[in-house]
Protein backbone atom coordinates (compact mmCIF):
# COMPACT_ATOMS: atom_id res chain seq x y z
CA UNK A 1 0.00 0.00 0.00
CA UNK A 2 2.12 2.84 -1.28
CA UNK A 3 -0.42 5.11 -2.96
CA UNK A 4 -2.43 7.90 -1.38
CA UNK A 5 -5.52 6.19 -2.83
CA UNK A 6 -4.83 2.90 -1.03
CA UNK A 7 -5.85 3.53 2.57
CA UNK A 8 -6.46 6.09 5.27
CA UNK A 9 -6.00 4.99 8.87
CA UNK A 10 -6.02 1.37 7.74
CA UNK A 11 -9.32 1.63 5.82
CA UNK A 12 -9.55 1.50 2.03
CA UNK A 13 -9.99 5.00 0.58
CA UNK A 14 -12.59 3.59 -1.80
CA UNK A 15 -14.84 2.45 1.06
CA UNK A 16 -14.66 5.94 2.54
CA UNK A 17 -15.09 8.11 -0.55
CA UNK A 18 -17.95 6.18 -2.15
CA UNK A 19 -20.20 7.51 0.59
CA UNK A 20 -19.55 11.05 -0.63
CA UNK A 21 -20.55 10.01 -4.14
CA UNK A 22 -23.69 8.22 -2.96
CA UNK A 23 -24.83 11.32 -1.07
CA UNK A 24 -23.57 14.19 -3.23
CA UNK A 25 -24.55 13.01 -6.73
CA UNK A 26 -28.25 12.52 -5.85
CA UNK A 27 -28.22 15.72 -3.77
CA UNK A 28 -26.82 17.68 -6.73
CA UNK A 29 -29.34 15.98 -9.02
CA UNK A 30 -32.30 16.95 -6.84
CA UNK A 31 -30.90 20.46 -6.58
CA UNK A 32 -30.54 20.65 -10.38
CA UNK A 33 -34.16 19.54 -10.83
CA UNK A 34 -35.26 22.22 -8.38
CA UNK A 35 -33.17 24.82 -10.26
CA UNK A 36 -35.15 24.07 -13.40
CA UNK A 37 -38.54 23.74 -11.70
CA UNK A 38 -38.42 26.71 -9.32
CA UNK A 39 -36.93 30.02 -10.41
CA UNK A 40 -36.78 31.26 -6.82
CA UNK A 41 -34.76 28.23 -5.79
CA UNK A 42 -32.49 28.71 -8.77
CA UNK A 43 -31.90 32.37 -7.89
CA UNK A 44 -31.04 31.59 -4.26
CA UNK A 45 -29.33 28.20 -4.33
CA UNK A 46 -28.09 27.42 -7.84
CA UNK A 47 -24.50 28.36 -7.02
CA UNK A 48 -24.59 25.94 -4.06
CA UNK A 49 -25.99 23.19 -6.30
CA UNK A 50 -23.17 23.76 -8.79
CA UNK A 51 -20.55 23.57 -6.01
CA UNK A 52 -22.09 20.33 -4.70
CA UNK A 53 -22.13 18.91 -8.24
CA UNK A 54 -18.45 19.83 -8.64
CA UNK A 55 -17.50 18.14 -5.38
CA UNK A 56 -19.62 15.13 -6.40
CA UNK A 57 -17.68 14.90 -9.66
CA UNK A 58 -14.33 15.13 -7.85
CA UNK A 59 -15.50 12.46 -5.39
CA UNK A 60 -16.54 10.19 -8.27
CA UNK A 61 -13.08 10.51 -9.82
CA UNK A 62 -11.39 9.67 -6.50
CA UNK A 63 -13.80 6.75 -5.98
CA UNK A 64 -12.99 5.36 -9.43
CA UNK A 65 -9.24 5.72 -8.97
CA UNK A 66 -9.26 4.32 -5.44
CA UNK A 67 -11.47 1.46 -6.63
CA UNK A 68 -8.86 0.59 -9.21
CA UNK A 69 -6.23 0.52 -6.44
CA UNK A 70 -8.47 -1.73 -4.34
CA UNK A 71 -9.00 -4.18 -7.20
CA UNK A 72 -5.24 -4.65 -7.46
CA UNK A 73 -5.37 -6.07 -3.93
CA UNK A 74 -8.71 -7.89 -3.87
CA UNK A 75 -9.58 -8.70 -7.46
CA UNK A 76 -12.15 -7.13 -9.72
CA UNK A 77 -15.89 -7.24 -9.14
CA UNK A 78 -16.46 -7.02 -12.88
CA UNK A 79 -19.95 -5.51 -13.05
CA UNK A 80 -19.21 -2.95 -10.34
CA UNK A 81 -15.90 -1.98 -11.95
CA UNK A 82 -17.54 -1.51 -15.35
CA UNK A 83 -20.33 0.62 -13.94
CA UNK A 84 -17.90 2.56 -11.76
CA UNK A 85 -15.80 3.50 -14.78
CA UNK A 86 -18.78 5.48 -16.10
CA UNK A 87 -19.70 7.21 -12.82
CA UNK A 88 -17.26 10.14 -13.18
CA UNK A 89 -18.63 10.79 -16.68
CA UNK A 90 -22.19 10.83 -15.33
CA UNK A 91 -21.17 13.22 -12.54
CA UNK A 92 -19.29 15.44 -15.00
CA UNK A 93 -22.29 15.71 -17.33
CA UNK A 94 -24.52 16.63 -14.38
CA UNK A 95 -21.99 19.21 -13.18
CA UNK A 96 -21.57 20.66 -16.67
CA UNK A 97 -25.26 20.98 -17.48
CA UNK A 98 -26.11 22.40 -14.04
CA UNK A 99 -23.30 24.94 -14.43
CA UNK A 100 -24.39 26.02 -17.93
CA UNK A 101 -28.03 26.25 -16.85
CA UNK A 102 -27.07 28.34 -13.81
CA UNK A 103 -24.82 30.71 -15.75
CA UNK A 104 -27.40 31.32 -18.46
CA UNK A 105 -30.44 31.41 -16.18
CA UNK A 106 -28.93 33.99 -13.83
CA UNK A 107 -28.17 36.25 -16.76
CA UNK A 108 -31.79 36.60 -17.83
CA UNK A 109 -33.03 40.00 -16.60
CA UNK A 110 -35.76 39.75 -13.96
CA UNK A 111 -35.86 36.00 -14.61
CA UNK A 112 -39.52 36.29 -15.69
CA UNK A 113 -39.58 34.18 -18.82
CA UNK A 114 -37.15 31.57 -19.93
CA UNK A 115 -36.65 31.29 -23.67
CA UNK A 116 -37.65 28.03 -25.31
CA UNK A 117 -34.03 26.90 -25.77
CA UNK A 118 -33.38 27.40 -22.05
CA UNK A 119 -36.52 25.43 -21.23
CA UNK A 120 -35.21 22.63 -23.47
CA UNK A 121 -31.85 22.82 -21.68
CA UNK A 122 -33.81 22.53 -18.43
CA UNK A 123 -35.44 19.35 -19.72
CA UNK A 124 -31.97 17.99 -20.51
CA UNK A 125 -30.85 18.91 -16.98
CA UNK A 126 -33.78 17.01 -15.50
CA UNK A 127 -33.14 13.94 -17.69
CA UNK A 128 -29.44 13.90 -16.77
CA UNK A 129 -30.28 14.43 -13.09
CA UNK A 130 -32.63 11.44 -13.08
CA UNK A 131 -30.06 9.39 -15.02
CA UNK A 132 -27.37 10.29 -12.47
CA UNK A 133 -29.55 9.18 -9.57
CA UNK A 134 -30.31 5.89 -11.32
CA UNK A 135 -26.65 5.34 -12.26
CA UNK A 136 -25.50 6.08 -8.70
CA UNK A 137 -27.95 3.47 -7.45
CA UNK A 138 -26.72 0.90 -10.01
CA UNK A 139 -23.06 1.43 -9.16
CA UNK A 140 -23.69 1.45 -5.41
CA UNK A 141 -25.92 -1.61 -5.51
CA UNK A 142 -23.43 -3.60 -7.56
CA UNK A 143 -20.66 -2.62 -5.13
CA UNK A 144 -22.73 -3.58 -2.12
CA UNK A 145 -23.52 -6.93 -3.75
CA UNK A 146 -19.84 -7.50 -4.49
CA UNK A 147 -19.00 -6.96 -0.83
CA UNK A 148 -21.98 -8.46 0.96
CA UNK A 149 -23.21 -11.36 -1.19
CA UNK A 150 -20.21 -13.58 -0.40
CA UNK A 151 -20.47 -12.71 3.30
CA UNK A 152 -24.19 -13.44 3.42
CA UNK A 153 -23.71 -16.68 1.48
CA UNK A 154 -21.37 -17.96 4.20
CA UNK A 155 -23.87 -17.40 7.01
Amino acid sequence: MGSLLDSIAGLPVHALVVHAVVVLVPLAAVGAILMVAARGFSRRYASLVVVIAGVAFASAVVAKESGEQLTKQLGTPTEHAALGQVMPVVALVLFGLATVFWLVDRGIPMNRYRPLWLTLLGVAVIVVALWSIWWTFRVGHSGAEAVWKPIMARS
